[in-house]
């Protein structure tokens, strides 16, 4: 329970280096507690007619999401502070849909007379690409959530492991 907790203690702590531990605990955590409150609204039969209000279960999740955003964006940039990158690679997978909503923009304000003149057949393949390329990078995001960490310190602080550099090479 403790790994799973951590990242709260540590809420806004955006500096230093996070464990695979304690990083797949916390998400582990956050998947547990929306299983509980999803099990709420299907003992409670809340919100299972289309068009019904959520139901207690659905809304404390959302409470709970909203909770944990901060502490689930430190901990994943402590995580790649871990192995040695940037936190700058959480935007990484969100850039192909500015680069969507740019060309959208740009093509309703290029005089082109409106959406009677936009030419939806380049719009698309800017969505398709900007689909495939977020989730190519979704995917890169979470290969690194999985390596292992920088062994000894690196530029973001001493390993969390507690590993030497002496020991490394030894």
């Amino acid at each position: 329970m403790h790994w799973m907790t951590l990242p709260l203690k540590r809420y806004a702590e955006f500096s230093g280096r996070s464990r695979r531990k304690e990083y797949w605990m916390f998400v582990l955590f956050q998947f547990l507690i929306n299983l509980a409150l999803t099990f709420v609204d299907l003992v409670t039969g809340a919100g299972n007619e289309y068009g019904s209000s959520p139901g207690i279960g659905t809304m404390i999740s959302w409470a709970v999401s909203l909770g944990f955003f901060i502490p689930n964006l430190a901990v994943t940039a402590r995580r790649l502070h871990d192995t040695n990158r940037t936190a700058w690679w959480m935007v990484a997978p969100l850039i192909p849909y500015l680069v969507l909503i740019v060309s959208v923009v740009g093509a309703l304000s290029g005089g082109t007379g409106g959406l009677e003149n936009l030419d939806f057949a380049s719009l698309g393949g800017i969505a398709l690409l900007s689909l495939v390329a977020a989730i190519v990078l979704g995917i890169v995001l979470l290969v690194f959530m999985c390596l292992d960490g920088t062994r000894g310190p690196n530029r973001y602080g001493p390993d969390p492991k507690g590993h030497d550099i002496h020991e490394t090479f030894a």
